[in-house]
């Protein structure tokens, strides 16, 4: 069975002039390399095929595989996850991770909550902020929480983000709307703990593969999972596996999410505490980061004695039962 890898690779970006944080969600070759790898280990052949301008050339050239894992994020447009899903779907091709309806929606994290919210998913109070004009419009009591509502890997995130005052809220929506050229999502601030719930398979066959908690050190910026503290995570951020109640109620509240948006063979659902313990809904991850040291899913599974291969196992497991049902 030969198995074709779509994937983003960073240095190709910041080679075109991009920056590092314009390139945050892409790949660096060790992570492509260490999928590669696991795949193989799992039985399968491999093909690089590369970003989704590589993969247009080689589906017009008549290539053919009989299962692409796909990390590709993507550069431009609200459906940036889901074009290498559509292009495969248009060649009937079967794929890993969730389709292009998943992909769309869950990039919209505004839509996404909405989606959670009326499943009766635990998820703050939330409003979206498409211009300047919509920012008086905010009926949430502070303090608030701001974001881009279509970037992933704290992009756009910083300790400014948690809002206090609608001098702020105003400040920082028109800083995002033009530096990020996309809506914002506003949010009650959640003032709990923060988790992150590991997934693997798919509709009633998904699996928590752990719960971890996030904390934040000293010398982080406060109060937020921001892309500083994302990239410096070794030094600012401590990883603990949660357990008892707590992990429990994390693992439902994710399996619900997972289920309700439609994910598929694995990813993250990222959760926060609201003020009585609750652990809310903030975002879901159905491409999570794979990087096999740097990235959280990674990191949870190794604290939980789940190898990589293993790992990657799991994913391609569901992804062929998938196929097999369709």
């Amino acid at each position: 069975m030969k198995i074709g890898l779509t994937y983003d690779l960073r240095e190709d970006y910041l080679k075109q002039g991009f920056t590092e944080e314009e390139t945050a969600e892409f790949d660096r070759p060790e992570t492509v390399d260490a999928i590669e790898k696991a795949v193989q280990n799992a039985g399968f052949e491999t093909e690089r095929i590369g970003n989704v301008k590589d993969l247009c050339r080689d589906l017009v050239s008549g290539k053919k595989w009989d299962m692409v894992f796909n990390i590709c994020e993507g550069f431009y447009g609200i459906g940036r996850e889901a074009q290498v899903p559509a292009l495969l779907d248009a060649w009937n091709i079967p794929y890993v991770f969730s389709d292009p309806l998943v992909m769309s929606l869950t990039l919209h994290k505004g839509m996404t909550k909405a989606v959670i919210r009326d499943a009766g998913i635990p998820t703050a109070e939330f409003c979206v902020i498409k211009k300047p004009a919509d920012i008086e419009k905010v009926k949430i009591t502070y303090p608030l929480f701001v974001k881009p509502v279509a970037e992933g890997t704290g992009k756009g995130i910083t300790a400014k983000s948690v809002i206090e005052s609608y001098s702020q809220l105003e400040e920082m929506c028109k800083y995002l709307l033009k530096t990020f050229r996309q809506p914002v999502l506003v949010e009650k601030f959640l003032s709990g703990r923060e988790f992150t719930v590991g997934i693997t398979g798919t509709g009633n066959e998904a699996k928590s593969v752990g719960v971890m908690e996030v904390i934040l050190r000293q010398n982080a910026e406060q109060n937020v999972y921001s892309y500083f503290n994302k990239e410096e995570y070794k030094t600012v951020v401590e990883y603990k596996l949660a357990e008892g109640s707590i992990a429990k109620a994390c693992e439902e509240v994710a399996l619900n999410s997972w289920k309700a948006l439609g994910c598929e063979d694995g990813g993250r659902v990222d959760l926060r505490c609201d003020e009585k313990g609750i652990p809310n809904f903030i975002e879901v991850n159905p491409l999570a980061g794979l990087h096999p040291v740097n990235s959280d899913l990674p990191i949870l599974a190794a604290k939980k004695d789940i190898s990589y291969d293993e790992l990657i196992r799991r994913i391609m497991k569901s992804a062929i039962k998938k196929v097999k049902r369709k």
